[in-house]
């Protein structure tokens, strides 16, 4: 466990309930997610991540780009994807795009690299589902090779080969890249294997259930004879002044959500008893207080040995008003608290 905390926040730019009404809804919630990342900045947390999606319900389909606005008006916070679908793009490109953030920032870019739980950007870009597995091996084998900054020599079956390229630009300190991971075994082996830290995306059941996946990494990382790596987890939250009103202004927007995705995904009726379930102490939703929402903190960053935690703030058409809001307080209250906690 690191001797601090990080802390961040994340978006996925979800079209909220006031860029509905706005003809420009895309244009509304993107420039709202600049603005958010601005507060995480002033509010001194750790690192601001925005999601890459390609339908409706979502306004960011190049993250850099919203990045790079951010960037121009912080100063600290860490800015990164949550995650990049590097199975639908070019490794080259992905890099080439987020060193130039790097630049940008001064050194404040990182990448969160996944294979995509949506899976719209596949046919959109031309990829087959059928190559799902391969296509996310080879990249992130190709990624590996990029970060290094050295000339590359690479060749597989998803892209062309590589003999001694260099690529550009080059950043002045290195820049990070974490495995998202979501439930498989084998992409903690795949991460461990390319020596790349590790984002547990956290999304249902228990927190704590993920333990074998950080015991897992940190015996893969030994095994292939390389130095443990940071351990981080992606999880839904919100915070408000008191536990009522977090969940009484989230329920109505989570709601309306979870049954979108049930209904595309095939999944049973979403109910205020699973809500309720989710928001409990042992529940994956970080929902409630500053003081609510620093003790589930600590509970699952202690259990899992994190270095870091992100929360999503955006949830379905929740008010940017309120996205604003809990990301300020869980910068300016629950960052002091969980540090305090963690301190004793």
């Amino acid at each position: 466990m690191a001797a601090r905390l990080e802390l961040g926040a994340e978006t996925f730019g979800d079209v909220n309930v006031e860029a509905e009404t706005d003809g420009a809804r895309h244009g509304r919630v993107l420039r709202d997610v600049v603005e958010e990342g601005v507060i995480a900045d002033q509010a001194g947390l750790d690192f601001f991540g925005v999601g890459e999606h390609h339908r409706p319900d979502y306004a960011v389909s190049a993250p850099e780009i919203v990045l790079s606005a951010i960037a121009a008006r912080t100063s600290t916070i860490r800015l990164g994807s949550a995650v990049t679908v590097l199975s639908s793009d070019d490794p080259v490109r992905v890099f080439q795009r987020f060193a130039t953030l790097d630049g940008i920032s001064d050194g404040r870019a990182e990448m969160i690299l996944g294979r995509g739980s949506f899976i719209e950007s596949f046919p959109l870009f031309g990829y087959d589902l059928q190559d799902y597995e391969v296509l996310f091996d080879e990249k992130l084998a190709l990624m590996a090779k990029l970060l290094t900054e050295e000339p590359v020599t690479w060749s597989g079956q998803t892209r062309a080969s590589l003999s001694a390229q260099e690529v550009y630009p080059k950043t002045e300190r290195g820049l990070r890249a974490w495995v998202g991971v979501g439930g498989s075994p084998e992409s903690v082996v795949r991460a461990a294997r390319r020596e790349l830290p590790l984002m547990l995306a956290i999304i249902g059941g228990d927190p704590l259930a993920f333990a074998p996946f950080t015991q897992l990494y940190r015996e893969q990382l030994g095994a292939f004879g390389h130095a443990q790596q940071p351990i981080a987890a992606h999880l839904h939250g919100f915070v408000a002044d008191t536990d009522e009103e977090a969940k009484e202004l989230l329920w109505p927007h989570y709601f309306a959500q979870m049954s979108k995705m049930g209904r595309e995904r095939g999944w049973r009726g979403y109910g205020r008893g699973q809500f309720e379930a989710a928001t409990s102490e042992r529940g994956n939703l970080l929902v409630g207080s500053p003081e609510t929402v620093a003790q589930k903190i600590v509970h699952i960053a202690t259990h899992l040995g994190l270095s870091r935690l992100d929360l999503k703030m955006s949830n379905g058409t929740l008010a940017h008003s309120h996205i604003a809001r809990s990301i300020e307080l869980l910068g300016t209250e629950v960052a002091p608290l969980v540090h305090d906690m963690m301190a004793d």
